[in-house]
C-alpha cells in the first residue's frame, strides 16, 4: 500500500506552517505524529496534494503553567512526553488518568496532542477531556488567532471548528482544584482499542460533601464528545447510589448512539448507564467528601 503523489514541505515555524497554509488552502494536509494520517494516506482514503510536516516546528511543543494556574500544551507534545511528565498528576490527575488509554505506547511516542484533538475522531479520550475540564482549543491561521471552547470546537464525525488554513497552536486546561474527584471509565474490545464507549468526569464538593459543581463527557456514543446536562442534577446531594443510578439513566436517555459492526446502539446506551454510574461513583470517593 502506497500513498498517492504529494509535494512535500517541512517549515521550521509557526508563520512559515500558516504561510503554507494559506497558499495551499483545503489541497494540503497537516502532519504531525502520522498515527492517524498515514495509514490513511496509505490506504487512499486521503489524498492531499501536499503534506506539511510540522515536526520541525519545535515552538509547538510545550507544557507550561498559565498565570491562573491552569495548563498550556503546546500542539505537537507528544502524548508520551505528557504521560511521562512527572507534574501531570499534581496539575490535572483526569488528563493523567486518560493518557494511558490512548492506543498503546508506540502509539503515544509519536502522537500529539494537537492532531489528536484536530482528527476529531468521537471515540478518542482526549476531546472529552478536555470537554469534561471546560478546555479550550487555540488555533491559528491567515486571518489571526482564534481561542474555541472545546465543547464547540468538535462538531461532528472527524470534523472540528478548523478552516483550511487554521492549525491548532495548544489546548488550555483551567487551574485544577485540589479536592476535585475524577474518573476515567471506558470498555474497548482489546486493551488499546477504540473504546466502544467510554466517560471522564469531575465532581467538586462542599465541606458538608455536597457536590457544589461537576461535569461529564461520553465518547464513542455520537459525532462528537457528548457532554449531559443531566449530571448537574448530582449538585446539592451526597451521590449516594440511589442518585447516581436516576442521574445515570438520565445520562444514558440524552444519547443517541448509533448500531456498527462493533456495537448496537441498544448495548451503547446500556454501556454509557453502567460506566457512568461507575465513573460519577469513583469521582464522587475521590473527593474531600469522599474517601479523598
Amino acid at each position: 500500500m502506497k500513498p498517492a503523489p504529494f509535494r512535500y514541505f517541512a517549515p521550521t515555524s509557526l508563520d512559515e506552517c500558516v504561510g503554507l497554509l494559506d497558499e495551499h488552502g483545503d489541497e494540503a494536509k497537516l502532519l504531525a505524529g502520522g498515527q492517524s494520517l498515514v495509514p490513511m494516506m496509505n490506504f487512499r482514503l486521503a489524498k492531499p496534494a501536499v503534506l506539511i510536516d510540522l515536526n520541525g516546528v519545535a515552538e509547538l511543543a510545550y507544557v507550561e503553567e498559565t498565570s491562573s494556574g491552569g495548563m498550556r500544551i503546546g500542539a505537537l507534545t507528544r502524548q508520551r512526553a505528557l504521560e511521562r511528565d512527572p507534574e501531570l498528576r499534581r496539575r490535572n490527575p483526569l488528563l493523567a488518568e486518560a493518557i494511558p488509554y490512548i492506543g498503546h505506547f508506540q502509539i503515544r511516542n509519536r502522537g500529539t496532542v494537537g492532531g489528536s484533538i484536530a482528527h476529531a475522531d468521537p471515540a478518542a479520550e482526549l476531546p472529552a477531556v478536555l470537554c469534561a475540564l471546560d478546555g479550550s482549543i487555540r488555533v491559528r491561521g491567515g486571518g489571526g488567532e482564534r481561542t474555541i471552547a472545546a465543547v464547540d470546537f468538535f462538531q461532528t464525525y472527524f470534523t472540528a471548528d478548523l478552516g483550511p488554513d487554521e492549525v491548532v497552536t495548544e489546548i488550555v486546561l483551567p487551574q485544577w482544584h485540589s479536592g476535585d474527584g475524577w474518573a476515567v471509565q471506558e470498555l474497548s474490545r482489546r486493551y488499546g482499542d477504540f473504546a466502544l464507549v467510554g466517560v471522564v468526569c469531575r465532581l467538586r464538593v462542599d465541606a458538608e460533601g455536597n457536590v457544589t459543581d461537576g461535569a461529564a463527557a461520553l465518547f464513542g456514543v455520537g459525532g462528537a464528545p457528548v457532554v449531559p446536562e443531566a449530571v448537574a442534577q448530582l449538585v446539592g446531594t451526597r451521590a449516594e447510589e440511589p442518585t447516581l443510578a436516576a442521574v445515570s439513566a438520565a445520562v444514558a436517555a440524552e444519547l443517541d448512539p448509533e448500531s456498527d459492526v462493533h456495537a448496537s446502539a441498544s448495548y451503547r446506551r446500556h454501556l454509557a448507564r453502567v460506566l457512568t454510574r461507575r465513573a460519577l461513583s469513583e469521582a464522587y470517593a475521590r473527593t474531600n467528601g469522599g474517601t479523598g
